[in-house]
Formats: structure tokens, sequence, C-alpha cells
């Protein structure tokens, strides 16, 4: 019988809560240490289950995998295969597409199933794949995978029956590569590509969320030579090989602003560390409108108790805009604040799916097309049996259950638990009333 949340809410939280490693950082860096023949060491690693699958991607692949500490990792990606690639792993998570980029930057011909990830709607990888159409790279999909095929040179001509054969990137040559949309993985995946291509790539419409800063960190740690991290135009300048690289990932602002909202919305008061406020600027901008009383330092934010909490609209935006991963926790807290409040989230159309669960403990919203909803407070939630549909609904969940009269049963909490580390464990020691319970 599948675990679940019990939940019983009514009790203000208190005290102090260390955020983990960011996970969608973790993704993309772990992606790239397979761009060098040599060993990188990584630290501060989220232990969810979307970054330990994707570590064991990689040992079934055929790197060696050496744990150093709880959350440090030494990886050699010297003898990986793609053809070794785990097609039920790779399927189960959205962080695997962000193999492919270096995957084509090592081997000239190789093949990926379909990536997956949250059900929130439409998540096509057309931009990832017109990026490296751009860069010169052969792309066709059938019978449930993607086939890759890099540049050739003449005497790869002469036999194209090679398979996963170490690519001499040189004759990849830099490009100027402009993408439909702000999207990080697409952004990430062209970063890694273009580091051992030849000549100088200037990527632009990129995506700057700090998990892509973590990237181009990372890279720049491994020998690459790149300009604009943290910007909408990034350029590199394409080396022969890399190095390894020591690397310690960047905290995670998701977890951050989960917990946040958690101490808000019951009243307590409590401190979050290990956290970079400048990756929350917008979100907290919007925190002080809606009337969350708060002090944010150098790596810590203190929450205090609120009074009131006002309604407001919500614009999700990409990065430094408000983050669509904190919507679903956010519309919560709109529940609890005086008057009508807007949610658009252009991103996903079915990035409400949480919504509909909320509706089942008492709240009031009216959704009004796949991206647009009205939120009526303030309402008072009842405690149901719900169902997490995917990582950040699922966290919106039980924040609602932590407000809750009476209890609340969150079933489906795998998904939950791909995005977050021991959850119900920092609850607890915050004086959260949540279990694991099997019913």
């Amino acid at each position: 019988m599948a675990e679940k949340f019990l939940i019983q809410g009514g009790v203000p939280l208190k005290g102090d809560v260390e955020i983990s490693g960011y996970k969608n950082a973790a993704g993309a860096v772990l992606a790239a240490v397979l761009l060098s023949e040599e060993s990188s060491v990584i630290d501060n690693l989220p232990l969810v289950s979307d970054v330990l699958d994707q570590i064991e991607i990689l040992k079934q692949m055929g790197a060696e995998v050496e744990w150093l500490d709880k959350r440090k990792i030494k990886i050699n990606p010297k003898n990986i295969s793609p053809e070794k690639i785990p097609a039920d792993l790779f399927e189960k998570m959205r962080v695997s597409v962000l193999l492919i980029g270096p995957l084509l930057a090592r081997f000239k011909k190789f093949k990926v199933p379909h990536p997956g990830g949250d059900k929130i709607g439409l998540r096509p990888i057309s931009t990832h794949l017109e990026a490296l159409k751009d860069f010169g790279a052969e792309v066709e999909e059938k019978e449930g995978f993607y086939y890759f095929q890099a540049p050739e040179n003449p005497e790869m001509r002469r036999d194209k029956s090679l398979l996963n054969l170490r690519s001499p990137i040189g004759e990849l040559g830099g490009k100027r590569i402009v993408l439909k949309e702000f999207s990080v993985t697409a952004t990430e995946n062209a970063m890694m590509f273009a580091v051992l291509s030849k000549g100088k790539t200037k990527i632009e419409i990129a995506a700057a969320e700090p998990q892509v800063q973590d990237t181009g960190k990372i890279l720049q740690a491994m020998g690459a030579k790149i300009e604009g991290i943290g910007t909408h135009t990034i350029e590199i300048e394409g080396q022969e090989k890399l190095h390894g690289a020591n690397f310690s990932i960047c905290p995670d602002l998701l977890e951050a602003g989960t917990f946040f909202l958690a101490l808000a919305l019951t009243k307590g008061e409590g401190k979050i560390k290990n956290v970079n406020p400048e990756h929350l600027t917008f979100f907290l901008e919007k925190m002080r409108e809606i009337g969350v009383n708060f002090e944010a330092s150098e790596n810590e934010i203190l929450v205090k108790p609120s009074s009131e909490f006002q309604a407001v609209r919500i614009q999700v935006l990409p990065y430094p805009g408000f983050p669509t991963d904190l919507q679903p926790q956010t519309s919560v807290l709109l529940t609890q604040a005086q008057g009508k409040s807007l949610i658009h989230d252009p991103l996903y159309e079915n990035r409400f799916q949480h919504l509909h669960e909320l509706r089942k403990m008492g709240a009031d919203i009216e959704i009004t097309d796949p991206h647009r909803a009205l939120i009526f407070g303030k309402k008072e939630l009842i405690g149901n049996k719900i169902s997490a549909t995917d990582i950040r609904s699922g966290a919106a969940l039980i924040l609602a259950g932590l407000i809750s009269k009476d209890k609340t049963l969150i079933e489906n909490i795998t998904q939950i638990e791909r995005g977050y580390e021991k959850i119900e464990e920092k609850l607890r020691k915050l004086g959260g009333q949540i279990e694991r319970v099997n019913i």
C-alpha cells in the first residue's frame, strides 16, 4: 500500500529550517560533468528521488560513482556509453533531457527515449532540438526514440555503421543560436553543447534562472570560456576539451519559498537558513505586497507573524520574474487573503490541478481558462482526502493541510518526494503535525 501524508492543521510553525541544494540545478550539474573524461566532485546534492535516479542513470551508463559524504559525490564519466541508458529511468524524469547536449558533444551518434516529468501540460523539447539543429546536428524522432547525429568529418563518412564513436569536436562550428522561448533546459543543453564546439557561440533569448547560472559556473570551473551568465545573452568560446572540477550546488529557492509560505500561512515565526534571497527578489516583493512580515539578510530570511493578507495579482514570468514553481504554493496563501486575487500562469496548461483539490477543502476558486484563475478570500479550509499530481501541487496541498480545520490526507506523495528532501521531517522540527501513514 502506497504511503500518504496525514496532516493535522492549525499549528503555528516555529524554529529554523535548513534549505537543501537545488534539485533543478543538480540535474544540469550532473549532466555537465559528462563533458570531461576526468573526475568531478559535486557537493550540496539534495537527496531527492529525481537526483538519485539521475545518478543511477549515470552509473548504468558506465560512470564510476563514489559517495564522499552524505551530499558529496565523485563522478568519473570516462567510460560512459549512451547505449547503456536505462529507458525506464530516462522516461521517468524531465531532467533526463539535459543528458542530450553533453552526449552529443562526446559521441557521434546515439538515441534516447522521450524524457518524462511532471504532468503539468505539454512540455515538448522542440526548442532543444531546434537549437541543436542550428549547430548542424541531425535529429530524427521515430518509434518512441530521438536519434541524434553530430556533423561528420570526411573520415567518418566512409563508415556510417560506426556507433557512439568519440567525436573530435573541433569540426563543430560555433553559431548564433536564437532560442524560441526562455527555456531553462534548452539554454542549458545549448550551453553544454557549445563549450566543446569549434569557434564562438552566441545564445540569445537565453534563460537566466539560478540553475542556468550554476550550469555556467560549473562549466567555467571545468575550463569553459563563458560570458553573460545570468543574462539573456550568453557567449561561449568553444574548447577542445574540459577538465574535472569541484562544485557546490546553490540552495533550493523553491524549497525556501515553500517553507517561507508555510511559516507565513500558519502565523508562525522562523528562520530560513542557507538561502540566497537574491534568487527570490520578485517573489519576496510580492510577499510584501500581500502583507507577509519578514526580514531578509545575506543568506537567511526571518519570517514573523503577519496580521492580515491582502489580495494581489500574480503574473508568472521567466526569471527574475515570479516563478511558476512557486505559483501553486502561493495560491494557498491567497485563499487566506482578503479580496479577489488573480493568478496568470501562461507556461503550462495543466498548472492549476491543485486548485481543484483546494476546492475540495472549501476554497472559493474560479478557473477562468487553463492559464488564469480567480481566488476569493478569506476562506477557511477544511481537511479532506486529496492527491498530489506533481511536485509543486503536492507542496501546495501540504501547505493547505497545515492550515486546515481537521485532518488532511494527501495521496501520491512520491510526486512530492521527487523535489523535496524529507519535507515531513523538516516540518515536524518546526512543530508541524504531519506523518507518513499506510491507510
